[in-house]
C-alpha cells in the first residue's frame, strides 16, 4: 500500500531529539529521510547513554527508525557539493542547529532557494525573534522559559519540570505539521518556504491554560486550585500540584500498597454529572444531599475535605480494582502507570504504539510507535541505519553517481576517511 508521504525525499540535517523526533515521524509516514551524520561520529546521540558496548545507544535508535544514513564531511568542497547536489533533488531539508551554523556553512535561506527554489527549509530553535533568539535551548530549559516549570509542582516547592518531552519532541511534532502544511501549499504556489518553530514557542503552546488563568487572576481566585478558599493567590499562576487545572476538581490519590509501591495511586475527577454515584462508593450517600457537598461551589470550599474521604475509600482497594468499580459508573479516573507496566501492556503493543525491533547491534528492543494512525497508510517500524550504512546506495541510486564520481568522492574525503569500507559496502 502506497504511504502517505511516499514521494517525498527529506535532507536530514537534525540531531539529539527535537528534530530526529520531527524525521522519524515524517519517515513514518512513508518519507525518504536521508541523514547526513559527521563521518566516523554521527549523531552524538549514537554514543549517549549507551546500555550495549559498542552499539547505537537506545536514545538513538528510538528516534532515528525509518531513516537512511549517509556520511558527508561538509567541511570538504567535494562533501558540500554532494550535500548541495542532494538539496536540488529532494523537498524539504530539516535542521537544528544552533543559530547561525547553517549560514556559516554556505547554505543561507537564499542559497538553498538558489539549488531548489521548490525546496522548504524547516528548522528548529530554542526561542522565536528576539532578544534570546542566538541562545541554546535544551528539553528542560524550554520548559522553564515556555512556562511548564513555574505552574507544575507544589506550592510550597522549587519549580518542577516534568517527565515527559514537551519540549523536544513537542515541537518536533510541531515542525512535522508546518512541513505537511507547507508541502501541500506547494501544490499551489509552486514554492518552497522556510518552516520554523521554536521549542519556547512551542512549550507555551502546551501550556495555553495556565495563560487562560494568568488572565482570569485579574478577577478573582482561581477556585478549582487547591489554594482556594483558604491559601492566597498572588499576581501570577501558582503551582496546582495534581488539581486538575479545569473545571472539575480532580486529584492523584493513594491506593492500596502505595507504602511500598511507588505507583500505587489513581487520578480520581470528581465530576459533577456522577456526584452522586461518588457518593454511594464511598460509603457518604448522605452527600448527595447535604447543603455543603451537593453542589460544585459547595464542594470547591471543602476540597481537602472530599478528596479525602474518597482516598479513604481508595486505599482500601488497588488502583486497578478501582478503575473495575468506577469505569462502569462514567467516574472519570486512571491509574498511574510505571513504565515497567506500560511496556508489559498487552493492549499498547497489539495497537503498536510499542514495537519490538531487531537491530543488528544491539539485538531486539522496544520502542513507541507511530502516535497517530492512518488507515490507507499504515506505518511500518523499521530500525534506524547504522553509521554510513547508505552511502554506498545514496550515491548511486539517488544522486546518480557512476563509479567514476564515486570514486573521486571517496578520495576527497567527502564521505570520511578515504576509500571508507563503510563508504562503499
Amino acid at each position: 500500500m502506497t504511504k502517505a508521504l511516499h514521494d517525498v525525499r527529506i535532507v536530514d540535517f537534525t540531531h539529539v531529539q527535537s528534530g530526529p523526533t520531527c524525521t522519524q515521524l515524517l519517515a513514518w509516514l512513508g518519507a525518504d529521510v536521508i541523514k547526513i551524520e559527521r563521518p566516523g561520529v554521527g549523531d552524538i546521540t549514537r554514543s549517549q547513554l549507551r546500555d550495549v558496548p559498542a552499539a547505537d545507544s537506545l536514545y538513538f535508535t528510538m528516534l532515528n527508525h525509518n531513516k537512511r544514513s549517509l556520511t558527508l564531511d561538509t567541511k570538504t568542497k567535494e562533501g558540500l557539493h554532494l550535500l548541495e547536489e542532494l538539496i536540488r533533488i529532494s523537498d524539504v531539508m530539516v535542521e537544528n542547529f544552533a543559530p547561525g551554523v547553517l549560514d556559516r556553512m554556505g547554505l543561507t535561506w537564499e542559497r538553498v532557494q538558489e539549488l531548489n527554489p521548490r525546496i522548504i527549509l524547516a528548522s528548529i530553535k530554542g526561542f522565536g525573534p528576539g532578544p534570546f533568539e542566538e541562545c541554546k535551548v535544551y528539553e528542560n530549559i524550554a520548559q522553564c522559559v515556555g512556562g511548564a516549570a513555574s505552574t507544575t509542582g507544589f506550592d510550597d516547592a522549587v519549580p518542577t519540570v516534568t517527565g515527559a518531552q514537551i519540549g523536544d519532541s513537542g515541537t518536533g511534532i510541531n515542525l512535522a505539521l508546518g512541513i505537511v502544511a507547507a508541502l501541500y501549499q506547494r501544490k499551489t504556489t509552486g514554492r518552497g518556504q522556510q518552516v520554523m518553530a521554536s521549542m519556547q514557542d512551542g512549550v507555551l503552546n502546551l501550556c495555553r491554560v495556565k495563560l487562560r488563568d494568568q488572565q482570569r487572576l485579574q478577577h478573582g481566585p482561581l477556585m478549582e486550585y487547591p489554594q482556594y478558599p483558604h491559601g492566597s493567590f498572588g499576581d501570577t499562576v501558582p503551582r496546582a500540584g495534581n488539581a486538575s487545572g479545569g473545571g472539575q476538581p480532580g486529584s492523584i490519590l493513594k491506593c492500596k500498597g502505595w507504602e511500598s509501591d511507588p505507583n500505587a495511586y489513581i487520578y480520581f475527577v470528581t465530576q459533577a454529572q456522577v456526584w452522586g454515584d461518588i457518593c454511594d462508593v464511598i460509603g457518604r450517600p448522605e452527600w448527595r444531599t447535604d447543603p455543603g457537598y451537593a453542589t460544585l461551589e459547595a464542594r470547591l470550599q471543602n476540597q481537602d475535605g472530599v478528596f479525602a474521604a474518597i482516598e479513604a475509600w481508595t486505599m482500601t482497594k488497588t488502583k486497578f480494582e478501582v478503575m473495575a468499580i468506577l469505569n462502569p459508573l462514567d467516574i472519570p479516573c486512571g491509574p498511574v502507570l510505571s513504565m515497567r507496566e506500560l511496556a508489559a501492556d498487552p493492549a499498547l503493543h497489539a495497537t503498536e504504539i510499542l514495537v519490538e525491533v531487531d537491530h543488528p547491534e544491539r539485538g531486539r528492543y522496544l520502542t513507541v510507535g507511530i502516535p497517530v494512525k492512518l488507515s490507507d497508510s499504515p506505518a511500518e517500524i523499521t530500525r534506524s541505519p547504522l553509521l554510513g550504512e547508505h552511502n554506498a546506495d545514496i550515491l548511486r541510486n539517488v544522486l546518480k553517481l557512476d563509479e567514476a564520481a564515486i570514486e573521486k568522492a571517496l578520495e576527497s574525503g567527502a564521505l570520511g576517511r578515504k576509500r571508507s569500507t563503510m563508504a562503499v559496502s
